[in-house]
């Protein structure tokens, strides 16, 4: 274990590999267009590409985690990498709509345990009272994705074709695996926990409503952000070589919203989980109003982005509260609740697009679940805070 204050190269590494991951997954939002006028197919099935992924992420999360755990941590890095450069190779080169979705079912598996393991190793590579940090600049790369990787994937999928954004995103896999493979050394070997052990920890009922709250919060996310490319063309009247600049600006949203969510939280968690969604409502609503504006358009678009990743380190932080009996299966199971939310989001977008409501309806669909998640959120706390009193009492 490293026991400096510095963060070392080997985190850095995992940053990188997280960056690769996170590109793989909402690259496809960038170039959601182009796919679909390449396959025939219309926007609305190219979405499911994206509920794909989600879905993957879902059930690889829970149980590859629970498998893969017993098993040497480095080792398992490698091989969720490889399956990961496999899978996008394959969307690479894929030709026909039902390929293409099973590479994304292959790339989408590693994404739960990679992210469940790497933040384990992570941890390992520092001193305990930097294992938070450790895991936060891991996890930076998610953010990185969506600020570098998916405008630059936009870009180079305009310039030379989408394929080409998925051979750059599979090179970024075998440069990370390079890297893990000569500077990351073997962990040493841990006890296997009891995987029904770890599971009576769902039995919860706080747990478990703290992981609804995720999807109910975070569906709105991807209803918006996995539609984002027709919305800006079709409505705002964005040239299509322009959408990576709206994309970069909402991935700038999303740094900030990281940064500002996660001190609202710690300052005070309550009400950072209900006045994140309420915020970001506020923007999808601001958007669906402007849309046709590109100038507006754009500042909703970066008001989305920062209140939307404003709700993450709250939303976390509720379940690691109530799932400290097993925080890994929490947390991976956090990260299924909000692929779950981002696969309801690419079906209700999908849907809404293609349906005679059209690109403009996508901000105000996106805003109706999150109403009755801040709803939830209220019934929930309550509860929470009488509870509380009668404890004291």
């Amino acid at each position: 274990m490293n026991t400096t204050t510095k963060m070392p190269f080997q985190v850095w590494i995992l940053t990188l590999a997280a960056f690769a991951i996170g590109t793989a997954e909402f690259v496809i939002a960038g170039i959601l267009p182009q796919v679909a006028e390449s396959l025939g197919i219309t926007e609305g099935q190219t979405g499911s590409l994206i509920t794909a992924y989600a879905l993957a992420i879902v059930v690889g999360g829970p149980l590859l985690t629970l498998w893969l755990s017993r098993f040497e941590k480095r080792n398992v890095l490698l091989g969720l990498m490889a399956l990961f450069i496999v899978g996008n190779l394959i969307t690479a080169v894929s030709q026909d709509y039902n390929v293409l979705l099973i590479s994304r079912v292959i790339a989408g598996l590693t994404q739960g345990p990679f992210y469940g393991i790497g933040a384990v190793v992570a941890t390992q590579l520092v001193a305990k009272h930097m294992a938070g940090r450790a895991v936060g600049q891991m996890f930076a790369g998610l953010t990185l994705a969506n600020v570098l990787g998916v405008p630059a994937g936009a870009w180079i999928g305009n310039a030379l074709g989408w394929h080409a954004s998925f051979f750059v995103v599979a090179a970024l896999g075998v440069l990370a695996a390079i890297a893990i493979a000569s500077k990351i050394e073997k962990q040493g070997g841990e006890r296997s926990v009891s995987v029904m052990g770890q599971l009576a920890a769902l039995h919860d009922r706080n747990l478990l409503a703290s992981l609804l709250i995720t999807v109910l919060s975070w569906v709105g996310f991807m209803t918006f952000y996995g539609y984002v490319a027709p919305l800006a063309e079709q409505v705002a009247g964005i040239d299509r070589s322009n959408v990576t600049w709206v994309l970069v600006v909402v991935g700038i949203g999303l740094v900030i919203g990281n940064s500002l969510g996660g001190r609202t939280a710690d300052a005070n968690l309550r009400l950072s989980l209900i006045g994140w969604p309420l915020a970001m409502i506020v923007s999808l609503v601001v958007a669906y109003l402007v849309s046709s504006n590109p100038y507006a358009f754009l500042v909703a678009a970066f008001a989305f982005g920062v209140t939307s990743f404003a709700n993450v380190p709250s939303l976390q932080m509720r379940v690691m509260k109530y799932g400290n009996k097993a925080p890994e299966l929490a947390a991976t199971a956090n990260i299924s609740a909000f692929n779950i939310a981002n696969a309801l989001g690419g079906i209700i977008g999908g849907a809404v697009i293609d349906s005679h409501f059209g690109a403009q309806a996508i901000p105000f669909a996106a805003a109706i679940i999150p109403m009755f998640g801040v709803l939830f959120i209220l019934t929930q706390e309550r509860k929470v805070s009488t509870t509380a009193v009668s404890t004291v009492n």
